[in-house]
């Protein structure tokens, strides 16, 4: 059976919301275990998880978006080249986003000769 948009959509949307969420998950995990009161869980806790402070976040963040300002001033040579009537990249593929019943209707009209015009139907004699 083939995988359906929906279902692609659901997926995508889900591990959206994991990475979301998984912050407030660990916070919770941690305050379970800091009201049960059992050093043992803490540190099993802490092998399974990295305990980091806001501070650290904070500079983290900063250095990424720095890093982001020196890039973008950069021309990234991986950039695709797109034709815009025909959608094609410079390797000949449709984009992602594109299905097949359009990849089709852009196919046809690429190879479709113009000024030759069809022979009627009928005999050929």
């Amino acid at each position: 059976m083939a995988k359906s948009l929906r279902s692609k959509w659901k997926r995508k949307m889900r591990a959206e919301k994991r990475k979301k969420n998984a912050p407030k998950e660990l916070a919770r995990l941690k305050n379970v275990v800091a009201k049960a009161n059992t050093d043992a869980l803490m540190d099993d806790i802490k092998e399974i998880a990295t305990v980091v402070t806001s501070k650290k976040l904070k500079d983290e963040n900063k250095m990424e978006l720095d890093a982001m300002e020196g890039a973008s001033t950069m021309k990234m040579d991986t950039d695709l080249k797109r034709n815009k009537k025909s959608l094609l990249d410079q390797h000949g593929q449709y984009p992602v986003w594109m299905n097949q019943r359009q990849r089709k209707k852009l196919k046809t009209e690429r190879t479709k000769k113009k000024g030759k015009s069809k022979r009627p139907k009928g005999l050929a004699w």
